[in-house]
């Protein structure tokens, strides 16, 4: 009898404390982001859509990227889009970075000379975010523009606030490096 009690003492201490109400039961996953689509409006109204796909995910095959011409020596209102489209309906990745601001930070690198990408969002804190931004180019040149999305970066760190991912820390959702032609 006193052994049944031991039994029943230790299994009931097990379950209560192994149970905790307040801790989500859910794996928060990273969200799939199969689509990157970046507008780019020119002070004229022209638009050029660079676009990235990859419908499997990482793995598998390779994404599609199109790369785009810009104009020298003009100023681009930019709008990325990120779509989950490996469900039906897609799922709008851009609402999640939205609501979840101040987790979320693009950065913009380019290796084509003139070319430059500032801030046109903040998060609820005031740091930038990047979903909506303004692109200018100089001279005429080729060469790429990177897109970097981190989750959680320190966007309090040096130079964060200045798009310089090297002290952003965090994690990459995702990244794509868009061909560019400036003519």
């Amino acid at each position: 009898m006193n052994r049944y009690l031991m039994l029943f003492a230790f299994a009931t201490i097990f379950l209560l404390t192994s149970c905790d109400p307040d801790e989500p039961m859910i794996d928060n996953e990273e969200e799939l982001i199969t689509t990157l689509n970046y507008s780019l409006t020119s002070s004229n109204g022209d638009v050029i859509i660079l676009s990235f796909v990859d419908p499997d995910g990482d793995g598998g095959n390779a994404p599609l990227i199109t790369g785009g011409t810009l104009d020298a020596n003009e100023t681009y209102t930019g709008q990325l889009q990120l779509l989950n489209e490996s469900v039906s309906p897609s799922e709008s990745i851009t609402e999640e970075i939205e609501e979840e601001d101040d987790e979320h930070q693009f950065f913009f690198d380019s290796d084509i000379a003139g070319l430059s990408v500032s801030y046109n969002d903040q998060d609820g804190d005031g740091n930038p975010l990047g979903l909506r931004n303004t692109v200018t180019t100089g001279a005429a040149g080729s060469g790429t523009l990177t897109v970097t999305l981190r989750h959680e970066p320190n966007k309090t760190a040096e130079g964060v606030a200045d798009g310089d991912i090297t002290n952003a820390g965090g994690e990459t959702d995702i990244e794509v490096s868009f061909p560019i032609d400036v003519q």
